[in-house]
């Protein structure tokens, strides 16, 4: 059966729906197909455009590419294909640490005030900068608040900055966990001070270099072509134009000014690179077996909602599928995830440029890796119904892949113009259209539904989340 498909105002796709169904118990000889089958609908039905790869003990099951490098050149993504990975650098910068912790140079214990002393955070500890448990200010409002933007800010002008600006802690350090970049800009110019080395080179002589990352680099702005081979520019649909525009041409800020700042991004990389990288974290390659124990377990948990938990420079903890650690990524134009299983030793790793929704599908990679069920990729398309819709209102917490961080998140649905409404943690109302009596859909464009699941007498007894085929009970509350 053909359906003519608009979704997000993005594609309009033409195709036989029975393409992409596949079956929701897996065995070990269909996994690999059925990722694919599950990658090839996320790609036509919702654009994901970007590079995906899946392995077990470290051998890859599954690895491709969608899409294109270049929305106007129209060159298409491959397998060497360079993307930035944003927040993911914060991994290797917590390595890079840690490495210096292993050689005797540096203690987790060693305070601002002994390593950087002309900060005002004296009593701030590298754990604490490692744990998101510091308190530290936003440097980043300070340098577009101080900075002449004509100029490309750099670690040492982020220093300047906090040193003469003395801006509050948000909490005493070690009291509460807030997720936070500066700290670990801070972790890179503690590397660059106790090294001598640039934190470009001293990631390149450390990490890179040893692991054969060799499409890998620290990668300031300007990115002018031919300066990152197989470089994957990032893209943002514009919904006004309807069509593709550079990122680097709508954020300014990221391209220019911001853009010399190093430690908790401005890393590019390839997924076989990363699976490189994921291998040694799980191998002690570069440090040693009780150090990568500690940078994988947890070292601090957030006291006050959302209740999540950190290592070094990752987020650890564990769901329906087992332990996990990952870290998702975002910069302009690009979302990337890294995430490792250890049950199963499963590693997938999801690299987009044109800001797909990089989590959640990892997660349902994972879940088809792991032989657990999904529900099939399909085309979803709006009914009238009778059935009365105040039955489904109520405040739910739903189980979510939300970056930062991987937990439960309050959620209400409301009625709002005889129409069912998600009303999310943080962000606008989401309409919610019916499928069927009992299954509704995100009106966003986005691969998730909402199923009210219903007993004999048609009493609701359970509500489920559908996000890019991964299924999970929503609890009232």
């Amino acid at each position: 059966m053909l359906y003519k498909l608009i979704i997000g105002k993005k594609y309009i796709v033409l195709i036989c729906l029975h393409l992409f169904l596949y079956p929701t118990i897996l065995n070990a000889q269909d996994i690999s197909s059925s990722l694919d089958k599950y990658m090839k609908a996320e790609s036509l039905l919702y654009g994901f455009n970007g590079n995906v790869l899946v392995a077990k003990a470290g051998k890859i099951i599954y690895q491709n590419s969608f899409g294109l490098a270049d929305y106007f050149t129209k060159k298409k993504l491959d397998k060497n294909s360079v993307f930035d990975i944003g927040s993911i650098a914060k991994e290797f910068t917590a390595a890079g640490i840690l490495m210096l912790k292993d050689k005797g140079m540096l203690s987790l214990s060693d305070s601002l005030g002994k390593l950087l002393p002309q900060l005002p955070y004296a009593s701030v500890t590298v754990r604490q900068l490692l744990t998101h448990t510091s308190g530290m200010t936003d440097g980043y409002d300070l340098v577009e608040e101080f900075f002449d933007h004509n100029k490309i800010a750099t670690n040492d002008d982020l220093l300047e900055l906090l040193e003469t600006k003395k801006t509050a802690l948000y909490f005493k350090p070690g009291e509460d966990l807030a997720y936070s970049g500066t700290g670990f800009n801070l972790l890179a110019c503690i590397i660059e001070k106790i090294s001598g080395d640039t934190y470009r080179d001293y990631m390149s002589k450390n990490i890179f270099n040893p692991l054969g990352m060799s499409h890998s680099m620290v990668a300031n702005f300007p990115r002018p072509v031919g300066k990152i081979p197989n470089y994957a520019n990032g893209f943002i649909y514009n919904d006004s134009l309807k069509k593709y525009l550079r990122a680097d041409s709508l954020y300014i800020d990221w391209a220019t000014y911001f853009s010399g700042i190093t430690g908790e991004g401005m890393i590019v990389t390839t997924a076989d690179d990363l699976l490189k990288w994921d291998r040694a974290l799980q191998k002690n390659t570069l440090l040693s077996a009780a150090t990568q124990k500690e940078m994988l377990s947890i070292q601090a948990v957030k006291k006050t909602f959302p209740f999540v938990q950190f290592g070094f420079g990752m987020r650890v903890g564990e769901n329906q599928m087992g332990n996990y650690n990952f870290h998702n990524g975002w910069f302009p134009g690009y979302k990337s995830m890294h995430m490792h299983y250890v049950t199963g030793d499963i590693t997938v790793i999801v690299l987009s440029n044109n800001e797909s929704q990089s989590e959640f599908i990892a997660d349902g990679l994972a879940t088809i890796a792991s032989g657990k069920e999904i529900v099939p990729i399909s085309v979803h398309k709006e009914r009238l119904i009778k059935e009365p819709l105040y039955q489904y209102t109520g405040k739910y917490m739903m189980p979510l892949t939300l970056p930062p961080y991987m937990t439960n998140f309050p959620v209400e649905i409301i009625l709002k113009n005889n129409a069912l409404y998600i009303h999310p943690f943080r962000g606008k109302d989401i309409k919610l259209k019916a499928e069927t009596s009992s299954k509704f859909f995100y009106g966003n464009g986005t691969d998730q539904q909402i199923i009210f699941q219903k007993n004999r007498r048609a009493n609701t007894y359970k509500v489920w989340h559908v996000a890019w085929g991964v299924k999970k009970e929503i609890k009232k509350i």
